[in-house]
């Protein structure tokens, strides 16, 4: 890739942060919907949802960052990504505050992720963008989602394909 490689990224906030994702990986923003809570898995594991039939695991970012819980709200939502799980591409949902907007940033606006100053582990985020003054930290979803912790909710279902 170009260093002026101009990519989308959705972004949302956990608190008074604010985290974008490639929109790339993701496949679609719902409403928060009951979650099937799974015994003897990490508290940052919420559990399953029922999507369009399949079962798909969600993730509490807040939980899995070391953020203070919040009582779930009417902007509470769940952003369903692609991830490869041990080679298969899976959906995975992860709980977040609100979802913000879509915005276009080139690669040579994003800088390195700091070594501190943020609560969350340096290794979950891929760097930082700036938008109207404020930084983003734009994450790596394979490092926020591994396979590891999500082979811990049992069988993720793999996409389903059209072949």
């Amino acid at each position: 890739m170009n260093d002026n490689t101009i990519l989308q990224y959705l972004t949302f906030a956990l608190g008074d942060e604010v985290f974008a994702l490639e929109t790339g990986f993701v496949r679609e923003v719902i409403e928060l919907v009951p979650v099937t809570r799974i015994p003897k898995t990490p508290p940052f594991l919420r559990g399953v949802i029922n999507l369009r039939g399949h079962a798909v695991p969600v993730v509490d970012l807040r939980v899995k960052f070391d953020l203070p819980q919040i009582a779930d709200t009417v902007s509470t939502c769940i952003i369903i990504v692609d991830v490869e799980i041990e080679g298969e591409q899976c959906h995975v949902g992860a709980i977040v505050d609100s979802v913000l907007e879509v915005f276009e940033m080139a690669n040579d606006q994003i800088t390195p992720p700091p070594r501190m100053g943020t609560a969350i582990r340096a290794d979950f985020i891929r760097g930082m963008g700036k938008q109207n003054e404020e930084f983003i930290m734009i994450l790596d979803i394979g490092k926020v989602f591994s396979s590891e912790e999500l082979c811990l909710l049992g069988e993720a279902e793999p996409l389903e394909t059209d072949s």
